[in-house]
């Protein structure tokens, strides 16, 4: 009689080295769980922040697994998930540190859904600790974790790591406008405009208790200490610059991934040589780069960052416009967000012979097409980059960061994009990395 595979067995598979020719998978993977409904062939997952987007991205991983630990510094966080119906169910342990999720050895999957400040040093202590790790964008806070994230996953090839940019796995919308650059459809691509909308504005908002189920020193970790403001914490940490990088690394995590993504500029030693922020603005006083007030949102709200690359190629980060990505080319021009994808070149169906399932599964480095999380499952299984693989990711996060630092100096930057550097200019280059606060630092690896 032949043995079913056990989740151990599942886990083991996974360890196969990237490149290996990959075995067909035991269970159908156009259902949302594993064909065997054994609950010994579901690996466990660990989900690290519980808010709204981690309880949203926590239903999904309960679809390939056993949720069995939730953790968040805000205790009201994790006990919703824990009884979740389609979460811990009544059952995941709920924890408040995420060490403690880490150090355990059932768990084989982590899902890390905190504000960004926190995701590398997380992310890096996973893999060490062997797990599978899925990340929300944006991946990094800093150009600096940008190569300690690299490293670690260099390290630790053996395991699948997927950013949560699900617009790589929209085949009719991004996919289709990546292809279409990709084949020179559009002739030689001369200016892209990637709109992502301004941050908020607000403030000044008042200081305020902090709630007695939330670990606020815990919640700021590497950032600097600061009092408790309501509109500093949870989702409102996007618009401060000491937690994110406003709506550069909200939504540039998004769209200048895709535009970086379909100009083949997401590869090592690949990026824009000059960035200039001088048509930007910040709703507070800035000095020296530095918001001169701490009760207020801090980050850009009006701008126009222009990156130039050493081909010629223009890509405007902007506010302005709609949200979405414009691709000119020298025979046609395409926009696509996650609405529509529009412009002569879909209308006249430029790409009806060059759009297949072979080029779909080749944007998937080689897999079938798939949801994004279904992807992830499958690269456990089977080894081989994610679709939003890290190495690529931290491309387009460099863009957003450079984008940052060039905004709230309000001035032209240089970037070596071989050396990975900021050159010419001391002051700017200072930004590339951030003086994390004792105790919270990063492991190197």
């Amino acid at each position: 009689m032949k043995r079913q595979k056990t989740r151990r067995d599942f886990i083991k598979s996974g360890a196969v080295a990237t490149g290996a020719v990959a075995a067909t998978p035991y269970f159908n993977w156009s259902a949302k769980a594993f064909a065997n409904q054994d609950k010994n062939d579901r690996p466990n997952i660990g989900c690290i922040g519980v808010g709204s987007m981690g309880s949203g991205d926590a239903r999904g991983h309960a679809n390939f697994g056993n949720i069995v630990a939730v953790c968040d510094v805000d205790e009201r966080h994790a006990l919703r998930a824990k009884n979740d119906g389609n979460i811990g169910r009544g059952k995941a342990d709920a924890y408040g540190d995420y060490r403690k999720v880490l150090d355990r050895n059932d768990i084989d999957v982590v899902s890390i859904v905190t504000p960004d400040h926190w995701h590398i040093k997380i992310a890096v202590e996973a893999l060490e600790a062997g797990k599978h790790v899925f990340v929300q964008k944006p991946l990094t806070l800093t150009l600096e974790e940008n190569q300690l994230i690299r490293r670690a996953c260099e390290k630790h090839k053996n395991l699948a790591f997927l950013v949560g940019t699900q617009q790589r796995s929209d085949r009719n919308k991004f996919m289709r406008a990546v292809n279409m650059v990709q084949k020179g459809l559009l002739g030689d691509i001369k200016h892209v405009t990637v709109g992502i909308n301004g941050s908020p504005t607000g403030g000044p908002f008042p200081i305020a208790d902090v709630p007695k189920e939330l670990d606020w020193e815990m919640w700021q970790g590497q950032a600097p200490a600061k009092e408790y403001r309501e509109k500093r914490c949870h989702y409102q940490f996007r618009w401060w610059y000491e937690y994110s990088g406003g709506k550069f690394t909200d939504w540039g995590a998004h769209h200048v991934d895709i535009a970086m993504w379909a100009l083949n500029r997401n590869g090592s030693k690949q990026g824009p040589v000059e960035i200039d922020g001088t048509n930007c603005e910040h709703p507070v006083e800035y000095k020296d780069g530095h918001a001169t007030v701490e009760d207020s949102y801090n980050s850009s709200h009006k701008f126009s960052v222009m990156h130039k690359f050493k081909d010629g190629i223009t890509m405007d980060v902007t506010s302005h416009g709609d949200n979405g990505i414009t691709f000119e080319g020298t025979k046609g021009r395409i926009f696509v967000n996650r609405g529509k994808i529009v412009g002569a070149p879909i209308e006249e169906n430029w790409d009806k012979d060059v759009y297949t399932d072979e080029e779909v599964s080749a944007l998937y480095k080689g897999k079938p097409h798939e949801g994004h999380k279904n992807n992830f499952y499958r690269c456990i299984r089977e080894g081989g980059l994610t679709v939003s693989d890290p190495f690529s990711h931290i491309q387009a996060m460099a863009v957003c960061h450079l984008s940052t630092i060039a905004a709230r100096l309000g001035r032209k930057i240089k970037w070596d994009p071989a050396k990975e550097k900021i050159v010419g200019d001391d002051q700017a280059a200072s930004f590339q990395a951030r003086e994390r606060r004792k105790g919270y630092d990063i492991l190197k690896v």
